[in-house]
């Protein structure tokens, strides 16, 4: 196996799938090395496949993959949907259910018990939204007017971007926001960062020393964190290196990817700075990742005691200053 060595340490990886390990249709660099041989358990806030299709998606990029190892929110969503419903007391049969999300969703929904109906006017009990290309106008209404005629409101999750190999596209979150600002409800979310997934995918893999993988703060790393589990944030996806300096939100470990690392590199408080000192050298947005990776530990220390330090590259040490100017 190859990929970074502290991924030996753990049993199984908890991996976030979207900007952790794929792009839209594109790996992220290092993952097929980092990921082959190992025990793993894809957990996915994006609610628009099925686990069995996750899995095609994963096998069609060149991962060995399979639906037993996919836990997706919908499926969380439909957990956490029907636990509701009974501590209302409602009747587990003629459960009904509006969902706004891809028909996968839908299918999930109906495997959990639920009458999938299309309209409001059929008076679901509760609302399940999760991401779709295909969620409009006419859906979210639906969706509106049933949280209004008394439905519950259980999203999917609550991530407001989702990567792509284009950019960062309009997220599940950013169309539940629209539904919230209709109705004045916001939604139960089951998914990340809930620590429910994490414990899931535990119990699921016999897992006795798993790491959490993600490129998210406040899903991934936080869900892992909730969870009691050590965390690892990849600089692949939506965090920032300027976000991890001055988060609450702290990982165990952070790396450019799931493969690359140089070692060498230190950071240092000296005179109200973080000073960065260059070890070994390489491509930039690897450099870029050991200076935050060293930086971040000592920053964070120092926010705790009420300081506000610079970080800044070694005087002469021409690799620390690279690596800074890539920070985003």
């Amino acid at each position: 196996m190859a990929g970074l060595r502290v991924l030996d340490d753990y049993d199984v990886l908890l991996a976030d799938l979207d900007g952790t390990v794929f792009k839209g249709g594109v790996a992220v660099d290092g993952a097929h090395e980092a990921l082959d041989g190992r025990e793993i358990v894809y957990i996915t806030n994006n609610a628009s496949r099925s686990p069995g299709q996750v899995a095609e998606h994963l096998r069609q990029m060149g991962f060995d993959a399979d639906a037993g190892q996919v836990l997706t929110s919908a499926q969380a969503a439909c957990t956490l949907a029907n636990d509701i419903l009974d501590d209302k007391g409602v009747p587990q049969t003629g459960r009904r259910a509006y969902v706004v999300g891809a028909d996968s969703f839908r299918e999930l929904a109906v495997e959990a018990g639920f009458e999938v109906v299309d309209t409001a006017d059929a008076g679901p009990q509760v609302v399940l939204h999760g991401h779709s290309p295909e969620n409009g106008w006419r859906q979210l209404s639906e969706a509106a007017l049933s949280i209004r005629a008394g439905a519950e409101y259980v999203a999917s999750n609550l991530d407001t971007t989702l990567p792509s190999e284009r950019g960062f596209l309009v997220g599940n979150g950013s169309l539940v926001a629209a539904v919230v600002s209709a109705t004045g409800v916001t939604p139960r979310s089951a998914g990340k960062p809930l620590p429910e997934m994490f414990r899931r995918a535990v119990a699921a893999s016999g897992a006795r020393r798993p790491l959490a993988v993600g490129d998210r703060l406040d899903t991934d790393i936080a869900g892992g964190i909730s969870a009691g589990i050590d965390t690892l944030c990849v600089l692949t996806g939506v965090a920032t290196h300027t976000e991890l300096l001055h988060t609450d939100v702290r990982p165990t470990y952070i790396a450019a990817n799931l493969r690359d690392h140089l070692p060498g590199w230190s950071a240092a408080l000296e005179d109200d700075r973080v000073v960065v000192s260059s070890g070994a050298t390489g491509d930039a947005a690897v450099m870029a990742a050991e200076a935050v990776a060293v930086a971040a530990p000592v920053v964070w220390r120092e926010a705790d005691r009420g300081g506000s330090p610079e970080v800044v590259a070694a005087v002469g040490d021409g690799a620390a200053h690279t690596a800074l100017e890539g920070w985003r």
